[in-house]
């Protein structure tokens, strides 16, 4: 189940501080890093190893990597929703612990929003769990900078899960384009 963080311990040597990220579309070769990220947050449900080997390579169109001296130090992975081909689902995203404090959760979300628009994406869905404050802040800042609204609605209950979960709500954020761009 999809719930979104914006922090995550780095298993790897630290990369340099004062180094700014770059943003691309993920490649076959972040798989491995995305789930670390992951995992190493210790917030996000962890998908399998091969489940962030698909996402890089069959929805590289609608997710985002930080990229930092050769290694993924952030991503955002998402989907356009079948029943809503105007909608983009964030399924993940997640920031290393050294590049907590920079912005970067948001900047990666805005990037992604950035890239979706010429298709005709307007609107952005996500799940967030009631405890997660982190992710709520940051969903609520990245509308509020982009001039959108943002509605929170009950999705999938505790019961709903086979195993024990926390009930997840879905933060929508619409119309997702900069303000600039929708006039």
């Amino acid at each position: 189940m999809p719930s979104s963080t914006m922090s995550s311990e780095s298993a790897t040597a630290p990369a340099v501080l004062g180094a700014e990220p770059t943003l691309r579309p993920p490649r076959l070769g972040d798989g491995a890093q995305l789930w670390r990220i992951a995992r190493d947050s210790q917030v996000l449900d962890v998908n399998s190893s091969y489940a962030y080997l698909l996402w890089c390579r069959d929805f590289a169109a609608t997710s985002i990597v930080a990229e930092c001296d050769g290694r993924a130090v952030g991503f955002v992975i998402g989907y356009v929703r079948p029943e809503a081909p105007d909608t983009v689902f964030v399924w993940q995203i997640a920031v290393d612990a050294e590049f907590r404090g920079r912005g970067l959760a948001a900047t990666i979300l805005h990037a992604l929003l950035d890239s979706v628009a010429p298709a005709g994406i307007t609107t952005l869905e996500t799940t967030i769990s009631p405890g997660n404050t982190a992710s709520q802040a940051l969903f609520a800042a990245v509308a509020r900078e982009r001039g959108a609204g943002l509605r929170t609605v009950s999705l999938f209950e505790t019961h709903d899960f086979p195993d024990s979960h926390e009930a997840e709500q879905l933060y929508v954020i619409a119309p997702a384009q900069r303000q600039e761009e929708r006039r």
